[in-house]
């Protein structure tokens, strides 16, 4: 031990990612110095990544209870839904980004490996895989790099463990090139009643370590995770995860039988993720008010010379911590070894609140598991950024309108943000399974469940830039537009999962960022029915003091009664009416603030941005009733790049045309053909639903404007645009290949 507080050099705690001041705090509640192991300890489950420490004071503005919510915000590994029938839906998105920055294979691998382990690590048998990434403009050499060996990370994770890939989204921007965003989704599905809890519940009962032997990868991932990344950042590759997909595999199958087929052997189960065998150890016990004894001499290691501290916080992966009953050792042994899978009893359940750690006969940590789970919390409204203000309140209206609106269209459908991203799908297993319904490239992923009628869609959603401009509205409508999404194949909006990307919050103007769109967030869940039932803090998005800008996702979950009556986003036929439902064609250039248009073809990341909650909620309903009536043809939500984006989107998608000739665009061409006002779907209407439509709209009180009818070979919108479907197919689905050079995929 120490002799001193002081004597614990500042490097020391650099390294763990603890303050001067967080380190006096421990050893005022510990009541004296803490051993290495257990500073090692401290400094992981009181980093951001693990504790949360600026983030949790922010969690009671989201909506967190509902009757079919099964689960606290936190208790568990994911959040649980029921969705009826009988069946349970377990989703979470979390981040890897510090990981993927310095190695971006192994970064996005083990960040696919480790969101799954939280589904089965519940019970629940992973049905499907969603990413949200963020990177530089793919003109840059290295931006281009990341990209692809992040997907390859995912594509291959995944693909090897049978899971389809089924939707997110790739978006670019200048602010992600030192520092890409990773966000990975994973959804399962359980019965009622057969979920497995994180909880090491039982004195005396075994703690079983399963899975792969324990290495030195990962070591400090956890407090990594939550520091700035700088030009010494390579140094830390050791703390970036290994993956083994082909283990993890056997473990997924392993674990989903054992919770279905054997629940009463165990009373826990527990992925080792952030921090490894601590974090899994301690925070089973926390949660059940017990205590931990860890002989970590018992662990099978695949190192040699490793310490203690190696032991308990290294974050190899494809590793899971079982909670046996006792006397049901060798039946749990037995199991996994059916699975050709080590499972080796590292310690025992204790009924007296403290974590120990031994090795062999020697003792080298004793800390109270309230301690540990109990970080300080930071609460800051921070400041708003001057030069944020500034941007937003720029007037889109002092630009010239358009001169060619033909140019202008083929442009942003080329633009990075808006091009097809089958480049990235195509990459990805969306099939396996044979769930998947509607496949990336839609509004949301949709996947039938077996022996029902039920189908359930997926989307995730979310824009740096219009959170930079208003941190509030970004939060905001990021959850509309996901509800927007999984509204437009006719699904209801259920739950959703955030991932919350930020900069250093120690700075007031994150700190601001963090907490206007926590707050946002919050607003637009409760104003859409929606509840926030899992989730991951990722901050410290910054290297060299430069960060990120704001990225809120949210991963949304919406559920269909009747899977025949699922809408797509293609016109169908000719012949089909197509409106646009929630607001009239835009006449006033505030809509271009923040959009794609100016940021693609004016280079302004600026303009005001808005949100209109109840005018999102009355577009659902519409959106959901007139689909589970089936009144609608297609639907597409209209987002990024506006109008004309979207029903380009629709004829590509469709390989038919739209005679919109009659289109009045009013006197601001630009505003009409690409302004993002919000809460506005196309749907296509055979015409003999066309009264029942409206009808429909009038009792819900929302606009319906008739656009022109799906015919021909030929986009025409208003006098503005006439474009042949081909020429329109060509930039967009041949730029992303010819921005990423060759077009090939990278390996390992």
């Amino acid at each position: 031990m120490t002799s001193s507080a002081h004597a614990v050099e500042d490097a020391t705690l650099e390294q763990i990612a603890l303050s001067r001041a967080e380190y006096e705090d421990a050893r005022e509640r510990l009541g004296r110095d803490p051993t290495p192991l257990e500073l090692g300890m401290i400094g992981a489950l009181w980093s951001e990544h693990c504790g949360y420490k600026h983030s949790r004071p922010l969690f009671r503005h989201f909506p967190v209870e509902a009757p079919h919510i099964l689960t606290a915000l936190g208790g568990e590994n994911a959040g649980a839904v029921d969705i009826g029938d009988g069946w349970v839906v377990v989703m979470k998105i979390e981040s890897h980004n510090h990981p993927s920055a310095i190695e971006p294979y192994q970064g996005a691998a083990t960040g696919v490996g480790g969101i799954v382990r939280d589904i089965f690590a519940m019970g629940a048998r992973p049905i499907a895989l969603l990413d949200s990434l963020r990177f530089g403009p793919p003109s840059q050499r290295d931006s281009r790099r990341l990209l692809k060996h992040v997907v390859a990370g995912i594509g291959d994770y995944g693909n090897c463990l049978g899971i389809p890939n089924v939707g997110g989204e790739v978006a670019f921007g200048g602010s992600y090139a030192a520092n890409p965003l990773v966000n990975a989704m994973c959804v399962g599905l359980a019965r009622r009643g057969e979920l497995v809890s994180a909880r090491a519940d039982g004195p005396g009962n075994a703690l079983m370590l399963v899975g792969a032997d324990t290495g030195r990868d990962g070591l400090h991932g956890a407090t990594f995770a939550s520091v700035e990344l700088g030009d010494r950042s390579e140094e830390r590759r050791p703390a970036v995860q290994v993956g083994n997909p082909f283990m993890e595999k056997l473990l997924m199958e392993a674990c989903v039988e054992l919770a279905t087929d054997h629940p009463d052997w165990i009373t826990g189960l527990q992925d080792l993720g952030a921090a490894g065998l601590t974090s899994s150890a301690v925070e089973c016990a926390a949660r059940a008010g017990t205590g931990v004894r860890i002989d970590v001499s018992r662990v099978p290691r695949r190192e040699a010379g490793m310490t203690p501290y190696d032991v308990m916080l290294s974050e190899s992966q494809e590793r899971m911590l079982v909670v046996v009953k006792c006397g049901r050792e060798d039946d749990v042994a037995r199991h996994f070894e059916r699975w050709e899978l080590s499972a080796t009893v590292v310690g025992q359940v204790t009924e007296d609140g403290i974590a120990r750690v031994v090795d062999g006969d020697q003792e080298v940590a004793s800390i109270d598991t309230a301690l540990l789970t109990s970080p300080p919390t930071y609460e800051s409204e921070g400041v708003r950024d001057p030069a944020a203000a500034a941007a937003a309140d720029f007037d889109p209206g002092t630009l010239p309108d358009l001169s060619d609106a033909t140019a202008a269209l083929l442009a942003l459908l080329a633009a990075p943000n808006i091009a097809d991203k089958s480049w990235v799908t195509r990459q990805y297993d969306q099939q396996v399974l044979t769930n998947t319904v509607i496949v990336p490239g839609s509004d949301a992923g949709v996947l039938r469940i077996k022996g029902t009628q039920r189908a359930i869609a997926l989307a995730t959603d979310g824009n740096g830039r219009t959170t930079y401009l208003d941190p509030w509205t970004g939060g905001a409508r990021a959850v509309a537009e996901a509800a927007r999404n999984v509204a437009c194949t006719g699904a209801t909006p259920l739950a959703l999962t955030d991932c919350l990307n930020f900069g250093n919050p120690e700075r007031p103007p994150i700190a601001y960022q963090l907490a206007q769109a926590v707050r946002g967030i919050g607003a637009a869940a409760r104003a859409l029915g929606t509840t926030v039932i899992s989730g991951n803090a990722s901050l410290y998005n910054e290297t060299n003091g430069i960060p990120v800008a704001p990225t809120p996702i949210i991963g949304m979950l919406g559920v269909i009664e009747d899977v025949d009556r699922i809408v797509r986003m293609p016109f169908r036929a000719e012949g089909d009416l197509v409106f646009l439902v929630g607001a009239a064609v835009p006449q006033d250039p505030a809509t271009l603030g923040g959009g794609e248009y100016l940021a693609a073809l004016q280079q302004l990341e600026a303009g005001p941005v808005a949100v209109d909650l109840p005018a999102e909620a009355a577009l659902i309903r519409f959106l959901t009733t007139a689909a589970g009536r089936g009144l609608l043809r297609s639907a597409h939500d209209c987002s990024d790049g506006g109008l004309a984006v979207a029903l380009a989107e629709c004829a590509v998608a469709g390989g038919v045309g739209l005679d919109g000739a009659s289109i009045d665009l009013g006197p601001r061409v630009d505003a009409a053909l690409f302004g993002e006002a919000g809460a506005r779907a196309v749907v296509g209407v055979h015409p003999r639903d066309r009264s029942a439509c409206g009808a429909l709209a009038q009792e819900i009180g929302i606009p319906i404007t008739f656009l022109g009818t799906v015919s021909g070979d030929r986009l025409r919108i208003g006098a503005a645009v006439d474009l042949h479907i081909t020429d329109i197919g060509t930039a967009y689905r041949k730029a992303l290949p010819t921005l990423m050079g060759d077009g090939q995929p990278a390996g390992r």
